[in-house]
């Protein structure tokens, strides 16, 4: 299963490449990223900006699944609005290209790579680099926060996916036996 995390931001969007065997725990590296665009440039123009290079990267890597940072409040509502509309682009490309989307809140992200839904951005980075193996950790840091995004969907969703498939296996059984019944 091949992940591509969405880390959103208007000035700055992490971009991050993960796969994974669905029988084991091991991840692999296969590429980070950032798409920029300039604060000079209308809001229009930097959403199409942003919207192009997600498009590239999700041509070039052929993500099975897309996970994006769910947008929590901040103190800043600039901040928030332009990483939401960075978020919805993210999420529009999914159903373009109609590859399966989640969204992880950041609590969820650190704690399935570091254990604990607390922990700050450098040890988040710090377990992203040794979760994948790396030299150096990745720069900007919106970038090692999209492979923790991949990473967290590999450990948490894969399982959430499993147990959605369950759900829908036992209603369509409960409806087949209803059906009957009738």
């Amino acid at each position: 299963m091949r992940v591509l995390g969405v880390d959103p931001g208007l000035t700055r969007c992490g971009i991050g490449i993960v796969d994974a065997e669905n029988s084991k725990q091991k991840i692999n590296f296969v590429a980070v990223g950032v798409i920029k665009s300039s604060p000079e440039l209308p809001l229009e123009q930097r959403l199409l900006e942003i919207d192009r290079g997600l498009r590239h990267w999700i041509k070039e890597q052929k993500p099975d699944v897309i996970a994006v940072e769910r947008v929590f409040s901040q103190h800043n509502v600039r901040t928030v609005m332009g990483t939401a509309q960075v978020a919805g682009i993210a999420l529009v490309a999914a159903a373009q290209f109609g590859i399966k989307v989640v969204m992880h809140t950041p609590s969820e992200v650190k704690a399935a790579v570091t254990g604990s839904g607390r922990a700050d951005k450098k040890q988040v980075a710090t377990m992203v680099v040794k979760l994948l193996g790396l030299k150096e950790t990745p720069k900007p840091a919106d970038s090692t926060d999209a492979l923790a995004l991949a990473i967290c969907h590999h450990w948490r969703g894969a399982g959430n996916s499993r147990i959605e498939a369950a759900l829908l296996q036992e209603n369509a059984r409960i409806k087949r036996r209803s059906e009957k019944k009738k």
